[in-house]
């Protein structure tokens, strides 16, 4: 069973971030648990505390004349998560070559630190005329060198 751990804290090298959320009570179904599809709620609640701290919010890209749609998102679901309960989310950016943003998720119970899921999400970018870029935009590229600059070659 994995656990969220400093050692494992310090040793990540790529673009993190981790937020906590509190479970509210419109987010659990009948049996009290999380309503499945809020974990994408979460993955988004991820994405923006990301955006804030690395400076690629949603605005800040919309201010580059971008939008950035998901494509596609991945979900595995090992524990539940109940009303009252605190998740953390731990957000990480995965370099690519390609035109596009990827995250991968993992989502902790706080009280236990127990996982409870893990997934990943890409985004494309689209110019405000909602036209794919299937090259890196400028801005984005700058963003890379920004903050990727003394992080690991995969």
């Amino acid at each position: 069973m994995e656990h969220l751990t400093a050692k494992k804290q310090i040793a990540s090298a790529q673009l993190m971030n981790r937020t906590e959320v509190p479970v509210r009570f419109s987010e659990v179904d009948a049996l009290g648990i999380v309503w499945h599809g809020h974990y994408l709620k979460f993955f988004e609640d991820g994405r923006e505390a990301f955006g804030r701290q690395y400076e690629l919010g949603y605005l800040d890209i919309h201010r580059q004349e971008f939008v950035v749609p998901l494509v596609k998102v991945n979900i595995d679901f090992k524990r539940t998560v109940k009303y009252g309960d605190t998740i953390i989310i731990e957000t990480s950016y995965i370099d690519s070559p390609a035109a596009k943003i990827i995250f991968n998720y993992k989502l902790y119970r706080a009280s236990d630190s127990a996982l409870v899921a893990t997934g990943e999400s890409i985004q494309v970018f689209m110019d405000l005329k909602q036209e794919l870029y299937i090259t890196m935009p400028p801005f984005f590229s700058e963003w890379k060198k920004k903050f990727m600059a003394n992080q690991p070659q995969h």
